[in-house]
C-alpha cells in the first residue's frame, strides 16, 4: 500500500509557476491518502506569496471530503525532488480533526519508517474531550 500511494504522489508532484504574483507556485509536494473503504485520493500544495497557500494533504483531504468520506487508513507527502516529508502541524490537526479515528492514519514519514499519527503528535489536546 504505501508504495502504491508513493507511486501515485509522484505522478503528480512537479512545480510549475502560477500567474499571479512573482514567486507564486504549485506541484513542489503532491500527497496520496487510501481511506479505510480503499479509494485514494491525492493533492498537491499551492505556495502563495500572502500565505494563503496550502499543503498537498490539506488538498487530498478535500479531495476525500468531497466523496463524504472521512476515515484514512495511511497518506504520504513527496517533494520535487523525491523525499518523502511527515505533515507539518497543521496538517496534523486538519487529519485529525477531520476524524477523531484518524489519529490510527498511518503516516509514512520516511522512506521506510511508518507512524501512526498519534505517535507524531506531541501532546494531543483532542484526547481531552
Amino acid at each position: 500500500m504505501k508504495k502504491r500511494l508513493i507511486d501515485e504522489a509522484n505522478k503528480i508532484v512537479g512545480k510549475f509557476q502560477l500567474d499571479g504574483f512573482r514567486g507564486n507556485s504549485a506541484g513542489t509536494v503532491a500527497s496520496a491518502l487510501i481511506t479505510k473503504d480503499g479509494n485514494i485520493y491525492t493533492g498537491i500544495c499551492i505556495s502563495m506569496a500572502c500565505g494563503i497557500g496550502f499543503c498537498a494533504e490539506a488538498s487530498a483531504v478535500a479531495e476525500m471530503l468531497k466523496n463524504r468520506e472521512t476515515k484514512i487508513e495511511m497518506i504520504v507527502a513527496v517533494s520535487n525532488e523525491g523525499k518523502i516529508i511527515p505533515p507539518c502541524g497543521r496538517c496534523r490537526e486538519l487529519l485529525a480533526q477531520v476524524d477523531k479515528d484518524n489519529l490510527s492514519t498511518k503516516i509514512v514519514v520516511d522512506d521506510g519508517e511508518i507512524k501512526t499519527l498519534k505517535e507524531i503528535f506531541p501532546d494531543i489536546w483532542i484526547d481531552k474531550f
